[in-house]
């Protein structure tokens, strides 16, 4: 009797995994590195890799633009700042889907929104070069040695060592490839880890929500219109309103997803306990990446689902 007890046991054992051994597979098949986490704990849902170095394209620009609306919010300035698009954005090979060019005036807000929709390259290095230039002014003479942009990136990684990145080396605003022994990287969990803070800011959210916006150029004396659209294909579909794309041939495929569902809500006597409910999604050197990713973001409710039924158990292993 015990043996025959024990066979479907041994049978559906052998089918959890199987499960885990194909999803496991096909992810990595899929992807270098990828993570899934609970925005209010930071509990790692699901993972492959996730602490693996590599390249990640455009995500840089999630950093650009946290360090820009904090440096906005702390000296309150004004994002409707017209910023000058210098002549040293071209000199790194630099490219702009949005056409921009040397002399350009843009208002800090449109270039957040080129960086962040359009994953314009000038923008990034625009805005870094206009913030970096304030920031000189508050800091030590050996940093500022490094020209405004220097000064913005250094800015960059010292975001990263606040939010525990340990693995993340930014090197530009705008992560192409710099040519340099040490190229800039970061990892999937790192990239988790920023991403919380990052969607934990309303201006940032409503930034990256956007399907489309129109911003505005000024090039001589004349004004132009651009709409930039939103590179996240995905925005709007099962509930994703957020973040970032990224793509270049070293990188591969990239892509930061975030969303939301209602918050659960339960009660307690006279108390009603509300429980906000959001998941990230970072994908790092994918082939498709939105195929990869919406696969794991649906897993990763799966899996949410299972962990909230068993009342959200969170340790210092499974947690960024």
């Amino acid at each position: 009797m015990k043996i025959h007890r024990l066979v479907p046991l041994l049978i559906l054992c052998c089918i959890g995994i199987a499960f885990t051994a194909v999803h496991t597979a096909h992810a990595q098949a899929g992807a270098e590195a990828w993570i899934v986490v609970d925005d209010q704990t930071g509990h790692i849902l699901d993972s492959g890799s996730p602490n693996r170095k590599l390249q990640i394209a455009s995500l840089t620009k999630i950093a650009t633009a946290m360090v820009v609306l904090d440096w906005a919010d702390l000296r309150k300035q004004d994002l409707n700042t017209v910023a000058v698009v210098p002549p040293a954005a071209l000199q790194q090979g630099v490219t702009s889907p949005i056409g921009l060019v040397p002399g350009d005036e843009v208002s800090l807000r449109d270039l957040i929104y080129a960086s962040l929709l359009q994953s314009d390259n000038i923008a990034a290095f625009t805005l870094a070069a206009h913030v970096g230039r304030a920031l000189s002014e508050v800091t030590p003479p050996q940093v500022r040695s490094l020209g405004p942009v220097g000064v913005f990136v250094a800015q960059m990684n010292a975001l990263a060592t606040s939010l525990r990145m340990e693995k993340t080396l930014f090197l530009n605003p705008h992560g192409l490839d710099s040519g340099s022994s040490a190229p800039p990287h970061s990892t999937a969990a790192d990239l988790a880890r920023l991403t919380r803070h990052a969607m934990s800011k309303s201006a940032f959210r409503f930034y990256v929500s956007q399907r489309e916006r129109e911003i505005a150029i000024n090039r001589g004396g004349q004004s132009l219109r651009y709409a930039c659209r939103n590179t996240n294909t995905l925005l709007g579909s099962n509930s994703i309103d957020g973040v970032k794309t990224g793509r270049t041939r070293l990188a591969g495929d990239c892509l930061v997803l975030s969303a939301a569902r209602a918050p659960e809500t339960r009660k307690e006597g006279e108390t009603v306990y509300v429980t906000p409910r959001r998941i990230h999604v970072v994908v790092l050197g994918a082939t498709d990446r939105f195929a990869v990713g919406a696969g794991l973001l649906q897993r990763g409710w799966q899996i949410y689902d299972q962990w909230a039924a068993q009342g959200r158990p969170v340790t210092k292993k499974s947690t960024l």
